[in-house]
């Protein structure tokens, strides 16, 4: 991190949060003028070009609606000025799932509106929801490199090494730092509430979440700690892995033993190893539980989040696995 980011130094967090509000417009049209051509529809036969091809020179998000979506009609506005107020920072291609499905179930997406960032032909952030604007033009901001946004994921990705690292303090400070000088950063609220839940104070992490407002209580940060909250209470419960080891090595189609040792290896952060075995299922029986291994990795992809390296491995697979 450079010397004049003001996140360098941790401090103490701040529970007083305030967003701003997120607006309304009536119409999911795009402006009747888009310098540069930042804000276009796009179809499955265009989204290589649109999307893949075109995140290789600059951002890329992608908005999946669909006319009878209330918050869509919401959001999309939004998301328009956002993108005309960057200057062609990024671009902004949408996406009809009622017209255009397939893409949208490849990225596992499950509800709208839900926004994806592509950048170099990947997708590599993401949220979902009706935010509030603050929130739209900080993810911007950072997806296109201005200071503020850019001092903010630095912050963020020291945060999320120290506490990888195991310096669960550090993170809470750098993380505290950041939301007493932009309070508005769901991120690091989601971020402290991690470092908190993963050092077993879940009183303390629950307290963090509750400053959420009620505008962002769906972001994909605050949803993935929930999340992971939810999955490592079902993991306590399911009892010893070797147990479900040994099972497999007996029949490797107990399908029931391989599901909780996914589980039980997401909740220790194996996740290539929970995601590999819900997929091996999804292969051998797509049907079983009715359709429960692809649910279960889908959950998985949220708690994640949606730019996690084994979010985007696991991603590919499962393309590859229903698509092929």
């Amino acid at each position: 991190m450079s010397d004049d980011n003001p996140f360098a130094m941790g401090n103490q967090y701040s529970a007083s949060v305030h967003y701003g509000g997120a607006g309304s417009a009536p119409t999911n049209a795009a402006p009747a003028s888009m310098p540069g051509d930042l804000i276009k529809d796009t179809t499955t036969a265009g989204f290589a070009a649109d999307v893949i091809q075109e995140s290789r020179r600059q951002p890329v998000l992608v908005d999946f609606w669909a006319p009878w979506c209330g918050p869509c009609r919401q959001l999309t506005p939004l998301l328009e000025k956002a993108v005309l107020a960057a200057g062609g920072k990024v671009k902004l291609v949408k996406m009809n799932i009622d017209e255009h499905p397939s893409i949208a179930g490849q990225l596992g997406v499950q509800s709208i509106p839900a926004v994806f960032a592509f950048k170099d032909g990947q997708p590599v952030d993401g949220f979902m929801g009706a935010v509030p604007e603050s929130q739209i033009t900080e993810f911007i901001g950072k997806l296109g490199g201005d200071d503020a946004g850019q001092q903010i994921a630095e912050a963020l990705t020291a945060a999320a090494q120290a506490s990888e690292a195991g310096d669960s303090s550090t993170a809470a400070n750098i993380y505290g730092s950041i939301l007493q000088q932009a309070p508005e950063t769901v991120e690091a609220i989601a971020g402290l509430a991690g470092v908190l839940f993963d050092g077993g104070d879940m009183a303390q992490a629950e307290a963090v979440l509750a400053t959420v407002p009620e505008a962002s209580k769906d972001a994909v940060p605050v949803a993935a700690i929930r999340a992971r909250m939810a999955l490592a209470a079902q993991a306590a419960a399911l009892g010893d892995p070797a147990e479900f080891e040994r099972r497999l090595m007996q029949d490797p189609k107990d399908h029931d033993a391989r599901f909780g040792l996914a589980m039980i290896q997401n909740s220790a952060g194996e996740r290539g190893k929970a995601a590999d075995n819900l997929l091996e299922i999804v292969k051998v029986d797509r049907g079983w539980r009715d359709d429960g291994a692809r649910t279960q990795l889908l959950q998985f992809f949220e708690s994640w989040g949606a730019g996690d390296e084994a979010t985007l491995a696991a991603r590919r697979k499962l393309s590859s696995l229903l698509f092929s």
